[in-house]
Order: structure tokens, then C-alpha cells, then sequence
């Protein structure tokens, strides 16, 4: 993956949390009923998780979002935390169309998918993604999940994942 990335070495207690994908208020219901602490919300296939600690310390209009949370890559083998960004998914999703614009086009379609609600695992079953550079399609997919139910639960009255779906919508468009 293309870019700098925000890596935390240290030992969290993590405990696993399952919340199955779906629409947007659905899946926010459940997850600010989730207590804080750190979860492990997804496997892997390489071993990595996706994980999640709440609080995560987002500020809103000057006040905290109390049921905002960081999402990370965690590999267990070096205890390291990875924050992965929309922009490095967005780099990493440009090198990926270098290779092959149609495969990208596939994977933008799958994360399409993730944001209206379908379950990541059923996708990467059923679609035929390939991996020809970077970050898995995978890791892209998992994370996102996440990371599209983080903006959920912080502009809960605005657009939430929307913000970032729109930027995805005009590549997938052209």
C-alpha cells in the first residue's frame, strides 16, 4: 500500500465482537450499543484482524463523540496497530487500476456492496476479486465495513458514510 502509515505498537485486551453488516441505522443501533473497550470484529485470511477500540476521540462541533471508535489492521505476530485511511485505500485502489482497471472496477463494485449493507465474507465469496497489488481485496472490503459504521455513528443527523461514497461513486461512474 501506497503512502504512510500510521502504525501503534501496544497490548490491548481485545474481545471479539460480531455485528453482521446492514444498512446504515441497523448497523449503527448495534454499534453504539457496544460498550467501550477493544474488539476484534473481523478475521483475515492472513492472520491479520480488523479491530476496533471505543472510544475513539472524535470531535464534533467542539464536543466528544462519545460512541465514536478507531478502527485499525492488527497484526498480532508484531502487536502492531495499523489506522488505516480513506486515502490509503484510495492509493492503493489507483496502483491496483495500473494493473488492471477492470479488477478495480470488480473491487469498486464489491465495495458498493459493503455499503448498502451486505456482509463482506458473502461478497469476497461470491464475487471474483482478485489481489494484484497491495492490500487484499479483502482487507479493503472488512475495513470498510467498519470504517463506513465509524462515519455512521459520527454525523448520525448528517450524510455519514455517504461523504465518502460520493467520492467512490464518481470513479465507479467513469
Amino acid at each position: 500500500m501506497v503512502g504512510k502509515r500510521n502504525i501503534y505498537i501496544y497490548d490491548i485486551d481485545l474481545q471479539k465482537l460480531f455485528i453482521p453488516n446492514a444498512p446504515r441505522l441497523e448497523f449503527t443501533k448495534h454499534l453504539e450499543k457496544a460498550p467501550y473497550r477493544g474488539y476484534e470484529v473481523e478475521g483475515i485470511v492472513d492472520g491479520r484482524k480488523i479491530v476496533i477500540a471505543k472510544p475513539g476521540g472524535k470531535q464534533a462541533y467542539g464536543r466528544m463523540k462519545k460512541e465514536d471508535f478507531f478502527v485499525f489492521i492488527y497484526n498480532p505476530e508484531k502487536n502492531s496497530f495499523w489506522q488505516i485511511s480513506h486515502k490509503q485505500i484510495y492509493e492503493d485502489l489507483k496502483e491496483k487500476s495500473k494493473i488492471s482497471a477492470e479488477n478495480t472496477i470488480n473491487i469498486l463494485k464489491a465495495l458498493k456492496r459493503v455499503y448498502n449493507g451486505e456482509d463482506p465474507n458473502q461478497i469476497l465469496e461470491d464475487a471474483d476479486l482478485k489481489n494484484l497489488s497491495g492490500e487484499s481485496p479483502e482487507v479493503l472490503l472488512k475495513a470498510y465495513k467498519w470504517i463506513w459504521g465509524q462515519e455512521d455513528v459520527n454525523y448520525p443527523a448528517g450524510k455519514g458514510r455517504a461523504m465518502s461514497w460520493e467520492g467512490w461513486k464518481k470513479i465507479e461512474n467513469n
